[in-house]
């Protein structure tokens, strides 16, 4: 085990030396910088051991040190699976490790090793079924073994929210391609959004280098930062992640508690590729790490990662990470380089100037251990003889430091979120990523470009393309020099014993790949599944090129067309406070709200919308819902409903268009009327309602729900998509405003502002539909009754809205109108039996189950939904919406309180007010079928436990016959 060494400025550019910093790992006191995450400070500390691996509880340390791998995840008091190499610490912070028995350092399962013969690839598949229910004896052995963690279930929850940024480019990965196309977009004049997941810019050029001076990366990064700092057009979210791509360069970014939902014209992404590990037997252990985590722990860090080390690489990349470690005091006992020889010639001449001695055309065997396997010991170096074959003699070399590096793999899974497809280039042995929609671009080494000049060359091209696009200049293109090949084709060495790992995060060894493949799991997808191999947190970051070639081996086909498993969102796990945290609600007012709010209106939220719930005190809601509700009954309302959903349906197929999408018929529908327009999709379940009018021939004027239309509107536009009919659709919503005026006085106060509609019952009866002019106002006049009286919505051009409000107030101001709320208006339709979906309905209603077969054309020979409701009127029914009563003084119900059927749930409240008008109690719930019949009584548990047993009555509560809202 190192000693605890922290190295001298300049290495260190993320920790502030004049902030130390104290917590605790395992009970024991550390110590580190402001700036250190806990897997840094721990190294500072001497310590390598964080964690213990999933299956064989083997010791593990740090792998990527970029968060990058599971071998450092850590319990925080109120978080389990912490990636140690992400989280900073801070004073005080209590960490523990995770996923052993006993103690972290001495494991009482790490006998578990040694029994992996025993489980092979795929044995729980195999084991745990029987004898029948065995699993159920196994399953809590086997998720106490797994040790992913301990939940605290007294942790209070934090505040999370979300923002939403609007950008020309948004590029995701602030390296030097991100750099560099950032700086050329944003001086061309496109408004840039720069997102890094590390706390500082610069990527590879704040850690790795790119000379034998090892100059050129500080003097590049200074200059590109001295450009951008305090530029105009750049946006810089730094500790930020892109967890995912969606259609139309849609982005979902977490940082911190926040959750940034980014809509960008262009999309660049400059991520980078990953460093890929060398697999050899013991390759696992504690001190065997990638050269670049080496490279991070000691600029970014100022760790010294070792006193010897031995590099093995693939590339010439490992020479240069040699020369850094011989620059802070590593001795480096060998570079083993498994190609025959570097490409860059003056990098072996270097090595020899310094002493360094070089292996080549061989690899390390295996990785030698110390007692209890906590940390590598030396290497056992080999000489490569064919494709993942050594020699029998080799060298042991002393170390407690390993670094590997096969080569390296493009970020590629958010481009392949978004349709890009890996392509394996045989010449280069490394994947390619192409078929990138219209949009999105990629740079520098996820673009298979590695040589710095190329990385720039390839920023400003895809800068050039991006602002072309944009309609702004383009800079000029910069010559690429001569791309080096850095994958090494086959760096894998199995050994007859063993422990040689593809997929750290699951402990899977090349046999067990292999073997998977020999059980019939041919295709890559199928392997992933029995051996789990990048399932883990890695995701495949560093199984997945080592897993493709191993597959591909086995079935004798390539590694293109064996290819790697589908990358799904999120790029990184994020937590459910991100998708759940406090959310940006639009916040829309009605074209009247002024009006409200003189009236002095209690306002509620409506789905985006503020509507008045009623007009009064907050105090008062209950006296004033049944003030506004009597007086509706008594004499006439006004209230606001703007905010119901408007789409004008126009064209030669409207009609059809109608058929198709509600359950009732409308081919047949009159001019002048009006008709129930209930929606289902394609499983049969309610989904809308409102009112479709006919206007003319060719012309439908659907109303929609407060919170549906939207949805609607898309369904709409979806089938027509697939129909392609001679039709035109309109979300008029917007364009529209309304008011329902009801009460039995309605007529009387709408003949003082309209004369040129006869408003008479003859007329113009229930249901029907006029244009017409209101106060002068052109307006569709639509006589319906969603409270069950006589009643009129008149839907006017939103800008004459307050004059139209103005205008039948004065009328009515004889009458003694006055306006009313939603709860008055929801309290009044409670009592005709309406259901409101959404309310009254969830993701499973059908048609039969709220009485709606009456709303169903039998003779239609299609409709959305249709086959679905078929097949669930034919199956007994279930449940059923029914009304209830009880007395006035019982316990009211509230929404969501249960009905039981004995001791089982057999429904619930889905409304529930007192009705002055009835005297009564009254409301809608959910019922068993044998529950439903009218006179039956449901126990309903309502507040504190208790019981009451409500009658069930038949709908509507008030005026069954209609002769109210049809006068």
């Amino acid at each position: 085990m190192n000693s605890p060494v922290r190295l001298p400025a300049p290495m260190g550019l993320l920790i502030d030396r004049a902030r130390p910093v104290r917590f605790h790992f395992d009970g024991q006191a550390c110590e580190g910088f402001a700036g250190d995450t806990i897997a840094s400070a721990l190294l500072g500390n001497g310590r390598w051991l964080l964690s213990r691996s999933f299956k064989y509880h083997r010791p593990r340390g740090p792998l990527s040190m970029a968060g990058q791998d599971a071998n450092t995840l850590v319990q925080l008091p109120d978080e389990p699976n912490v990636l140690a190499d992400l989280e900073h610490i801070r004073d005080g912070l209590e960490v523990e490790g995770q996923n052993y028995n006993g103690s972290l350092n001495d494991d009482r399962d790490a006998y578990l090793g040694t029994f992996s013969r025993f489980m092979p690839v795929g044995f729980y598949y195999r084991a745990f079924y029987k004898p029948k229910g065995m699993w159920k004896r196994w399953e809590p052995l086997i998720r106490k073994k797994a040790g992913l963690g301990v939940l605290n279930l007294d942790f209070k929850p934090q505040y999370y929210d979300k923002a939403y940024l609007f950008v020309d480019l948004a590029i995701v990965g602030a390296g030097p391609a991100g750099l560099r196309a950032a700086l050329e977009a944003a001086n061309a004049g496109a408004k840039v959004l720069l997102i890094e997941q590390q706390p500082v810019l610069g990527g590879s050029l704040t850690y790795a280098r790119f000379d034998i001076a090892g100059t050129r990366a500080a003097a590049l990064r200074e200059e590109l930062l001295a450009a951008i700092d305090g530029h105009p057009n750049i946006q810089v979210l730094l500790q930020a992640t892109c967890n995912g791509w969606f259609t139309d360069n849609y982005l979902p970014v977490i940082q911190h508690q926040r959750m940034y939902k980014v809509r960008a014209t262009r999309c660049l992404v400059t991520a980078g590729a990953f460093d890929q590990p060398v697999v050899f037997r013991n390759n696992d252990l504690p001190g065997v790490m990638l050269t670049s985590a080496a490279q991070r722990l000691m600029k970014l860090y100022a760790v010294k990662p070792g006193q010897r080390a031995v590099v093995l690489t693939g590339h010439d990349d490992g020479y240069l990470a040699a020369l850094d470690l011989q620059e802070q005091g590593v001795a480096v006992a060998a570079v083993v380089d498994m190609r025959a020889a570097p490409l860059d010639p003056a990098l072996a001449a270097e090595l020899q100037r310094r002493a360094i001695p070089l292996h080549l055309g061989s690899t390390v065997y295996e990785a030698l251990h110390e007692a209890g396997m906590r940390h590598v010991s030396g290497a056992d170096i080999r000489p490569i003889v064919g494709q993942g074959k050594v020699g029998v003699q080799g060298l042991r070399v002393a170390c407690d430091l390993l670094c590997m590096s096969a080569g390296y793999m493009p970020v590629y899974q958010l481009l392949c979120q978004a349709g890009g497809k890996l392509n394996y280039d045989v010449e280069r042995d490394a994947f390619v990523i192409d078929q990138l929609p219209a949009g999105l671009d990629i740079a520098g080494s996820v673009n298979g470009r590695h040589h710095l000049d190329n990385v720039l060359a390839d920023a400003t091209r895809s800068a050039g393309e991006a602002l072309l696009a944009l309609g702004l200049p383009a800079p000029a293109l910069s010559d690429s020099v001569l791309e080096a090949k850095v994958n090494f084709p086959w760096p894998i060495f199995p050994h007859p014993k063993g422990k040689d790992f593809v997929d750290f995060d699951e402990d899977l060894q090349v046999r067990d790949i292999v073997n998977a493949t020999r059980s019939g799991y041919r295709d890559i997808q199928l392997v992933k599944r029995f051996s789990t191999v990048g399932m883990g947190p890695s995701q495949g970051r560093h199984s997945a090129l080592p897993t493709a070639r191993l597959v591909a081996q086995a079935t004798g086909r390539s590694i293109g067309e064996t290819g790697v498993t589908t990358a799904r969102p999120p790029f990184q796990a994020e937590k459910l406070a991100h998708v759940a945290g406090r959310a940006f609600d639009p916040y829309r007012q009605t074209p009247m709200h002024r009006r409200h709010v003189q009236a002095g209106a209690k306002l509620m939220p409506a789905g985006a919308w503020q509507r008045p719930a009623y007009y009064g005190s907050p105090e008062q809601r209950d006296p004033c819902m049944q003030a506004e509700a009597r007086h509706v009954r008594e004499k006439v309302g006004l209230i606001d409903v703007s905010t119901l959903g408007g789409l004008d349906v126009r064209g030669p197929d409207a009609a059809e268009l109608l058929e198709r999408l509600y359950t009732f018929g409308f081919a047949k529908l009159a001019i002048g009327r009006t008709r129930y327009a209930l929606m289902t999709n394609e499983h049969g379940v309610v989904i809308d309602d409102g009112v479709c009018a006919r206007l003319a021939d060719w012309h439908f004027y659907v109303t929609a729900t407060t919170s549906g239309v939207d949805r609607l509107y898309q369904q709409m536009l979806k089938w027509n998509a697939q129909w392609r009919l001679d039709v035109d659709i309109t979300n008029v919503t917007a364009a529209l405003a309304a008011v329902n005026l009801a009460g039995p006085l309605s007529r009387q106060v709408l003949e003082r502002v309209c004369d040129d509609v006869d408003l008479s019952a003859a007329a113009f009866p229930y249901l029907g539909v006029r244009l017409g002019k209101v106060a002068g106002i052109a307006a569709r006049i639509l006589r319906v009754g969603f409270v069950g009286e006589l009643g009129y919505e008149v839907h006017v051009p939103a800008r004459h809205a307050e004059y139209l409000w103005d205008a039948l107030m004065q009328a009515g101001a004889g009458l003694g109108i006055r306006p009313f709320g939603v709860e008055a208006q929801r309290l009044l339709r409670l009592e005709k039996g309406h259901v409101i979906i959404g309310q009254d309905t969830d993701g499973m209603t059908h048609p039969a189950e709220i009485d709606m077969q009456w709303a169903i054309g039998r003779k239609k020979p299609f409709f959305v939904g249709k086959r679905s409701i078929e097949i669930l009127e034919a199956q007994p029914l279930k449940r059923k919406l029914v009304g209830f009563s009880l007395p006035q003084g019982s316990p009211q119900p509230l929404e969501g309180h249960l009905v039981l059927d004995g001791p089982d749930i057999s429904g619930n409240v889905t409304s529930c007010e007192y009705s002055q008008t009835l005297g009564q109690i009254i409301g809608l719930a959910y019922a068993g079928a044998h529950q439903a019949t009218p006179g039956m009584h449901i126990p309903i548990r309502v507040e504190g436990g208790a019981l009451v047993h409500a009658t069930v009555v038949p709908l509507p509560f008030h005026d069954p016959d209609n002769s109210r809202q049809e006068l």
